[in-house]
C-alpha cells in the first residue's frame, strides 16, 4: 500500500502486510536514519502492536510524526 503522509517531512509511506504481520515499510523523504530504524523495528510485528506502540508519537513541535503517520496508514489499510 502507498500512503500519502501529512504534516511530516516524509511525503509517502509504502508497506506490505501479510497475515496481519508487517513485512516491510519504506518512507520517502524525511530523516533517513530514523525512517530506516523504524522500518527495521516494525518488520515482523503484528499491525495492532505497531499501532498501539507508535500512535500519537510527535516530532518536535509537530502534532504528528513519521511513526504516527505509519499508524494512520495501517489503520487505513485495515478498512
Amino acid at each position: 500500500m502507498v500512503y500519502k503522509a501529512s504534516g511530516v517531512c516524509c511525503t509517502e509511506i509504502t508497506f506490505e502486510v501479510e497475515d496481519n504481520i508487517i513485512k516491510n515499510v519504506n518512507f520517502k523523504g524525511g530523516c533517513s536514519g530514523n525512517a530506516a530504524g523504524i522500518s527495521k523495528l516494525v518488520a515482523g510485528m503484528p499491525v495492532d502492536e505497531v499501532i498501539t506502540k507508535l500512535e500519537g508519537t510527535k516530532c518536535g513541535y509537530k502534532s504528528t510524526s513519521c511513526p504516527d503517520q505509519l499508524t494512520k496508514a495501517l489503520k487505513e489499510w485495515r478498512k
